[in-house]
């Protein structure tokens, strides 16, 4: 897969094949959640079908920090991230635009002219219900489709799924998976996502305690910008340098020693000797085990820090079962 930063980064016509075309997506498309995966998954069945590549169009910082500086919303995944998923889906090309002041200016007729049509040559544009684009966000899909008979291309219009009544119906949405991120729900915004929540970062040293305890952990400096899940301890994964290890998760503050620096930390369950210092590794969180407590004593601590990697180990374990019985033929 291609990714390009900017409309000049856009090869010339050879990469569009002998048709000259492509179809095309566009949004923030943060955390590519399953709403996303339909959306994209049709561009790119689409793309199959008329034989041209697909391209996904996203932006670059978000562009609600652009039009109401200090709202950048957290992020439930990185640039580079979004790219390896949206591969995963077949996407040919990712281009990711700058979003500036004067970017956010564009009225949504020049928006199309200058990125869809001049560049993209697009002959089908696949979009979700509340796509909006252009200055003040003045465009939406009955715009894009009155455009489209001006500049020859087609609409097409992917109705999201809904959560089920556990979830009160609501739509597959980015908003809703970073409310359930931040309320430390991440089984529900796995439902969402199609998979555990990822937090990204480089492991930097820290206070050390976990290893006076016995139980040293990665000790994570995050992303600009990342969604942490709420305080409180979860099951998950840590993965670094391609291997995906079990693992106990401490989200927050560390109330047992008077912490101040809200963190977030993974124990790898039963593995010794480790040295992640310096390497950017990943972890996903699986389930919710208990909330942040201070306990009577550092004995206290170990006890319930004992059942806690016994919890994870078992729930990671029961998970890691199940799809591989799902994967059976």
């Amino acid at each position: 897969m291609q990714r390009w930063r900017g409309l000049e980064d856009i090869p010339e016509a050879a990469f569009f094949g002998p048709g000259g075309r492509s179809v095309v997506t566009i949004g923030s498309y943060d955390g590519v959640h399953r709403g996303h995966q339909l959306i994209i998954g049709r561009a790119v069945e689409r793309a199959r079908e008329l034989g041209v590549p697909a391209v996904v169009v996203t932006f670059d910082p978000h562009p609600s920090e652009v039009v109401r500086p200090g709202s950048h919303p957290p992020l439930l995944s990185p640039h580079h991230r979004r790219a390896e998923l949206m591969a995963e889906l077949g996407v040919d090309a990712v281009l990711i635009l700058p979003f500036t002041a004067e970017f956010s200016k564009l009225p949504p007729s020049e928006f199309v002219v200058k990125v869809l049509v001049d560049k993209l040559r697009a002959c089908m544009v696949v979009e979700g219900p509340s796509f909006r684009f252009g200055h003040k966000a003045a465009g939406n899909v009955d715009t894009l489709k009155e455009l489209g008979g001006t500049y020859d291309y087609e609409v097409e219009i992917v109705d999201l799924y809904e959560r089920g009544a556990a979830g009160g119906g609501e739509a597959f949405s980015s908003t809703l998976t970073r409310k359930l991120v931040a309320e430390g729900d991440v089984a529900g915004a796995m439902e969402v996502l199609g998979r555990p929540h990822r937090v990204e970062g480089v492991v930097v040293r820290g206070a050390q305690r976990g290893r006076e305890l016995g139980y040293p952990t990665a000790n994570l400096e995050t992303l600009p910008h990342t969604a942490i899940p709420a305080d409180g301890v979860y099951a998950g994964w840590l993965t670094a340098d391609g291997e995906v290890m079990p693992a106990a998760i401490s989200v927050g503050t560390n109330p047992q020693f008077d912490g101040t620096e809200r963190t977030v930390e993974a124990y790898a369950i039963d593995r010794v000797g480790l040295d992640l210092y310096g390497l950017h590794v990943a972890i996903d969180f699986l389930a919710f085990l208990r909330g942040q407590e201070k306990f009577d004593s550092v004995e206290a601590l170990l006890e319930r820090m004992a059942i806690d990697v016994k919890r994870a180990r078992e729930l990671v374990g029961e998970y890691d079962s199940g799809r591989e019985r799902s994967k059976a033929p």
